[in-house]
């Protein structure tokens, strides 16, 4: 919830977004503009030890805010000023399909995974905020609105705490605390990893055993394994799960680029198989669909070139009968951007991914840089009605804390 005086200061912004011309100063001398006429300043990166921000400067004052893949966080910044800022400076706000595709290309051999996609999408996220500011609409009206007002959502925690893997009775009593609090579904992330892959001795199945005693026959429950087995141990163990604790869904069975692996997981499963947070870009998302056939994709707007490049992967999904379930780890601009693309779309999944109860973990300082948070309520989030994304940074903090790092 926002106080009074953010909402007045954000209402005033929409309303001059929404007017043309839009009073600016350049130099010493106020002047007028219209939208069509704003141009891009500067693109500014602020680094947490959680997040990711980035922020969009134009000369009409407005400034739009963006998350981006924080897996990259302390490279970041140096790589949006040294290799994208350039394509993006001194650009109309409102071309920014040409800028994502400018960017994404002439910067592909900085690699198709991780920071280059992934600091593409903090600026592209950063743009819908900016564009929407200047308009006076939510995102998601400006993507299409599919008349959704809130989005149901899932709790999802890990069992690796602190490089401490949870016991199965912590990993219910976590599970159970989601469902006190309205969530009518939550996800146990094993988070096995490759690297550990087939683990002996194994306790997935007493963990979920746990689990499911503890939320009670009626919630339901999915299961990610992270990576964690070889397709011929992820089935056995998927249909074990599925036979006596009736798991709704299994995500990343088997190592994420083993694409045949994982369609020998999906052809012997009965139950919706997930994946899709580690692929970067629509072309992957489309190998993952054409050739593993999963049946929900998990795409993730900081990690895959942002909204622009995320929604088109919607596109796909949905005209292969696929569902979207995004992928969600980070609390603030990302489950915003995550919100808005939802509710643009026609196949988003039942349940989305929602990082908001990690404050335990680390997280909950980011909440410091925001005068304002979702409205959650029985297992929902209302989608913000208010201008961009929906999220009022306090630039204040984030201009003093983006500078420490913390």
């Amino acid at each position: 919830m926002m106080n009074r005086k953010s909402f007045i200061r954000y209402s005033m912004l929409g309303t001059a977004g929404l007017a043309a011309p839009i009073s600016h100063l350049k130099g010493n001398q106020k002047v007028e503009a219209a939208p069509d006429d704003i141009k891009i300043t500067d693109v500014k990166g602020y680094h947490f030890k959680k997040a990711h921000f980035v922020k969009i400067e134009t000369d009409a004052g407005i400034s739009g805010w963006g998350e981006s893949d924080g897996a990259n966080k302390k490279f970041s910044n140096l790589y949006i000023q040294k290799q994208l800022k350039k394509y993006v400076v001194g650009r109309d706000p409102f071309d920014s399909e040409g800028i994502w595709h400018e960017a994404y290309l002439k910067g592909m051999e900085a690699g198709i995974a991780g920071i280059h996609p992934g600091a593409l999408a903090g600026i592209d996220n950063a743009l819908w905020d900016l564009k929407g500011k200047i308009l006076n609409k939510p995102v998601h009206k400006l993507l299409g609105g599919n008349g959704l007002d809130k989005i149901q959502v899932y709790g999802s925690y890990g069992r690796n705490q602190k490089g401490r893997y949870e016991t199965p009775a912590e990993m219910a009593k976590r599970a159970a605390g989601y469902v006190e609090k309205g969530y009518k579904a939550v996800k146990a992330r094993m988070q096995i990893r490759q690297e550990n892959v087939n683990p002996y001795p194994d306790d997935i199945f007493e963990c979920v055993r746990e689990i499911r005693k503890a939320i009670g026959d009626n919630i339901r429950l999915m299961v990610d394994f992270n990576n964690g087995y070889t397709p011929a141990e992820a089935t056995v163990m998927g249909k074990k799960l599925y036979e006596h604790f009736n798991i709704a869904a299994l995500e990343e069975p088997v190592f994420q680029q083993d694409y045949t692996g994982l369609r020998q997981v999906v052809d012997a499963l009965d139950i919706p198989v997930m994946a899709g947070e580690h692929e970067y870009n629509k072309w992957m998302m489309k190998d993952l669909i054409t050739i593993a056939n999963v049946d929900i994709i998990n795409a993730d707007v900081i990690k895959c070139g942002g909204i622009t490049d995320c929604r088109k992967t919607a596109a796909i999904a949905h005209a292969f009968g696929k569902q979207i379930m995004v992928h969600n780890a980070k609390p603030t601009l990302a489950t915003a951007a995550s919100i808005q693309l939802l509710a643009s779309i026609p196949n988003g999944a039942r349940f989305q991914e929602y990082a908001g109860d990690r404050i335990d973990q680390g997280y909950g300082s980011l909440y410091d840089l925001f005068d304002n948070y979702f409205d959650f309520k029985d297992g929902y989030l209302e989608v913000p009605k208010l201008p961009g994304l929906g999220l009022i940074v306090n630039e204040k903090a984030m201009d003093k804390l983006g500078e420490t790092g913390y």
